[in-house]
Order: C-alpha cells, then sequence, then structure tokens
C-alpha cells in the first residue's frame, strides 16, 4: 500500500491540532484531532471551501446543543433529539457534507458538566474549530499537490495500454479473456483520470499571469481525455466486431492497419510534442505519404460495403460505424495538434510538465 499525500497530511493535521490544543490548555484535545479528520480535502480550493462549511456545521451544533441543554437538559434523548433537529437544519441549508461534523460538535457539548457550562460549551466549540484550522493550514503549506503530473502521467498510461491493444486487435493477435478483462480496467482508468482533471481545475495560481496559461492549459488536457476517450472506443469496436474485420479483404485489411498505425503513432508523438520532446512532423508526413489517407480510407470501405452481401443485415452499418470511429479519432487528434501548437506558440515559458514519478 502506498502512503498517499492525503494520508500523511491527516497525519500531519491531527498531530498539529492536538499540539496546539495541548499547548493552549484546551480541556479534552481529542475533539480537536477529530475535527481535523474531518476537514482535510485532496486540494487548497476544495479545503477552503471545506473550511466554510465546516465552521458553519460547527456554529450551528453548538448552538443547538447549548439551547437543547439550556432548555431541557442533556438526557440521552434529547442529545439525540438535537442530532435529528441538527440533520434536518443542515439538509435544508445545503451542508450535508458538515453534519457528521456538527453532530460531533453537538456530543461534545452536551456530555459536558452541568456546572459552568457555557464555558465548557466555547472551549469544546473553540477546540472543534482549532482542528478545522489546522486541517485548512497543512492543506495550504505543506505537500502542494501535483495534479497537473498526475493527470498527464494518468492519461499518458492508459493511451500507451490502448494503443497496444489497438495495435494487436488489427493484426488479430490479442487475447480476448485478457482484452474483455482490461476493458473494463481501462473504463475506471479513465473516469479516475476525470476526477483527476476536476481536481487540476480546482488549482489555483497565486499569480494572475499564470491564469490564462492554466486556462490553455486546461482545454489541451481535456481534449487529452476526449482524444483517449475516442482511441477506446474505437478499441471497443475493434473487440467487438473483430469477425467482421476479419472477414474483409486482406488489401483492405493491411490498409487500414497501416492508416491506424499512423494514427498511433500521431498520437504518441503528440504527447511527445507537448512536452516538448518533438521537433517536427517530418516522419509522419513522410509516413503519411505511403498510406491511404483518410478519404482513401472511406471510399475503400464503402466500395466493400457495397459488395457485401451476407445474412447479416446489419454488417455493413458495423463496417461504417468502425470507419466513422477512425475518422472521428483523426479529426480529434488534429484538433488536439492545433491547440498543442498555440498553446507552445504563446506560452513558451509554461509549456514544459515535469512527468517525473510521485
Amino acid at each position: 500500500m502506498k502512503l498517499g499525500a492525503r494520508m500523511l497530511k491527516t497525519g500531519i493535521a491531527i498531530t498539529l491540532a492536538l499540539y496546539v490544543a495541548q499547548l493552549l490548555e484546551i480541556p479534552a484535545p481529542v475533539f480537536a484531532g477529530i475535527a481535523a479528520i474531518f476537514a482535510i480535502q485532496p486540494t487548497i480550493y476544495r479545503s477552503y471551501l471545506s473550511v466554510i462549511d465546516q465552521i458553519q456545521g460547527n456554529i450551528i451544533g453548538a448552538v443547538i446543543a447549548i439551547t437543547c441543554v439550556l432548555l431541557f437538559g442533556n438526557h440521552l434523548f434529547i442529545i439525540g433529539f438535537a442530532a435529528i433537529i441538527a440533520i434536518i437544519i443542515m439538509v435544508k441549508l445545503k451542508l450535508e457534507s458538515s453534519i457528521r461534523l456538527a453532530l460531533v460538535t453537538i456530543i461534545a457539548i452536551m456530555e459536558a458538566p452541568v456546572e459552568d457550562f457555557l464555558q465548557f460549551s466555547l472551549l469544546r466549540s473553540s477546540s472543534i474549530l482549532l482542528g478545522i484550522m489546522s486541517s485548512f493550514a497543512v492543506n495550504l503549506i505543506f505537500i502542494p499537490p501535483k495534479y497537473e503530473t498526475k493527470l498527464f502521467q494518468g492519461i499518458s498510461g492508459v493511451t500507451e495500454d490502448i494503443i497496444k491493444w489497438i495495435r494487436l486487435t488489427t493484426r488479430f493477435a490479442s487475447e480476448d479473456r485478457l482484452l474483455k478483462k482490461d476493458l473494463g480496467k481501462i473504463k475506471g482508468r479513465i473516469g479516475s483520470i476525470n476526477q483527476l482533471y476536476a481536481m487540476y481545475q480546482e488549482e489555483r495560481r497565486y499569480f494572475k499571469k499564470y491564469e490564462f496559461s492554466k486556462r490553455r492549459k486546461l482545454v489541451i488536457y481535456r481534449q487529452m481525455i476526449q482524444v483517449t476517450q475516442k482511441s477506446f472506443e474505437l478499441l471497443k469496436l475493434q473487440y467487438r466486431y473483430e469477425n467482421i474485420l476479419h472477414q474483409l479483404p486482406e488489401s483492405l485489411q493491411m490498409h487500414t492497419r497501416e492508416r491506424l498505425d499512423y494514427l498511433l503513432s500521431y498520437h504518441e508523438q503528440l504527447h511527445l510534442k507537448f512536452l516538448g520532446r518533438v521537433r517536427s512532423e517530418a516522419e509522419l508526413d513522410i509516413l503519411n505519404q505511403s498510406i491511404f489517407n483518410r478519404n482513401q480510407l472511406m471510399d475503400a470501405f464503402i466500395k466493400e460495403i457495397k459488395k457485401i452481401e451476407v445474412e447479416d443485415e446489419f454488417q455493413p452499418y458495423h463496417l461504417m460505424h468502425i470507419l466513422s470511429a477512425i475518422i472521428e479519432y483523426e479529426e480529434q487528434l488534429e484538433y488536439l495538434d492545433k491547440l498543442i501548437q498555440t498553446f507552445q506558440k504563446y506560452h513558451k515559458k509554461d509549456n514544459q510538465v515535469n512527468i517525473e514519478d510521485i
């Protein structure tokens, strides 16, 4: 099991909350440690939003707890009643993420001694607030997230696996059982990549001069994910209609394979180009001159479809679906290329991505 940044930050936040609580001689510092657990978030922006919600939850819980104790006492049934009231209010205010902390505040305050109740309530509420602020400080200062690096590595890794499978399937050399299993894994990895993209999107730049380049990068990464998704859809079609593709004439199989090899190489080089490791597309241009272009491949498919006479009336539509997927994949690659060229033209100093292992 790998020790992640969030795990480490949680431990640091708990330690910091307990240490400061003891330093200030706040009774029951354990509540500060508990509050620190709830407030840890994966990004600074989410941490900021969480702090606002958690503080509101702490205040609402404290007010409900103090009111219930002063009016009805601190019997066990009263604590349960206060918890129900808190949940209803938090849901109405759309603060569902802070319900657990509000309930912790209610329990911490309502089980306090009756003597000097208000003083104990204030101290325990402050202890929980201390835990919240400790987590925010840790999120802000320690272990800054590297979501851009993780995002690019995620896109690059899943793309590499998809490309390997496409190359195998175009040569009818893939193992069906393994490919079917890997398709499910790849789908999950693409979902994780979208989550990383959302986290990277939430990161805020401290200087406005970098904000515009960040927006352009967001567009590029979004397109990278789109291209990866299109390649994945193409792989699924190849797996699903492998028998139909195998029935095509050998010449058309060869032209399709060559065209896909070109597009896959194009995809790989675009990632390298984004990293500043490719100077030109000279090699791809030379390769492209010796294979079918988009229109030639489309004409060849259409001619073959017109000649098809089989019992399966849907086979021509399946071939059109595959052809459409290839063309759409190519169009998305070309758009990604334009985005990268524009970015590198206007942001020469900010077009490097650190892809070292985290």
